[in-house]
């Protein structure tokens, strides 16, 4: 029996519109309905991570470099050494005796070491110094001119800017000093610029929220519009 592609492509919308209907169950309320939805999903992700991981990550760069090795009698390379140390190293999270659980820990500090120095790097690189130098290059005047922008467009675009920089990192500096009673507070500057960088945390928020919230119409309307139109072709189909 030969599967034609109309019948592979109405299969494949049944499912999808079987899986949108689960998930909207849930405006009726938590119910086992949408929880095997989200079951279902979990699992084929899941699934899904492990064979990219099992096929892309170590099936190339453990399996084959080792039987190479082994083939060759190299076992003393780096490019096995290395990818056996880390999956041994990995192995360490799948103890499950009591007196050999400690082990997991020093997996975890390991991780929880480069992700904190991955996640200082990427701010730092990815975040904080573009921010500068995008505040720094926001006044250049030749760059302006170039994209026929006025001067004082240009100024006040960039006042904004080193505006909005500014006070935003002043938002975020908690230097404080004690007082009398033992409270603690920020000088007065800094709290004045702090309210100010409010403002522009404000607006970034509201427009990340809308972005977030589009995306999510967006979607909405495309769930519904596949919906209609498998209902329609389905209909079609059978009349």
């Amino acid at each position: 029996m030969v599967i034609s592609p109309e019948q592979i492509n109405l299969l494949t919308a049944a499912i999808s519109f079987f899986f949108t209907l689960l998930i909207f169950s849930y405006l009726l309320g938590d119910n086992p309905l949408f929880r095997i939805a989200v079951y279902i999903f979990v699992g084929v992700s899941s699934g899904y991570i492990a064979a990219v991981a099992l096929w892309q990550v170590v099936i190339p760069r453990l399996v084959y470099p080792l039987m190479d090795a082994i083939i060759s009698g190299s076992m003393f390379n780096l490019q096995v050494i290395l990818p056996l140390v880390f999956v041994t190293i990995g192995a360490l999270m799948l103890l499950i005796f009591p007196r050999q659980t400690g082990l997991g820990r020093i997996v975890l500090a390991f991780l929880v070491g480069v992700g904190a120095a991955v996640t200082i790097a990427g701010a730092l690189i990815g975040t904080l110094i573009p921010q500068v130098m995008g505040t720094i290059n926001a006044f250049d005047l030749n760059a302006a001119s170039a994209r026929n922008i006025g001067f004082v467009e240009a100024m006040t675009n960039a006042v904004i800017i080193l505006a909005g920089t500014v006070l935003t990192l002043a938002y975020f500096h908690f230097g404080a000093r004690p007082k009398a009673d033992g409270s603690m507070h920020r000088l007065g500057l800094i709290e004045a610029l702090a309210w100010g960088g409010r403002v522009f945390i404000g607006i970034a928020l509201g427009a990340v929220f809308a972005g977030v919230y589009s995306a999510a119409l967006t979607a909405l309307i495309e769930r519904i519009s596949s919906s209609v139109n498998f209902i329609i072709n389905f209909i079609g189909n059978f009349l």
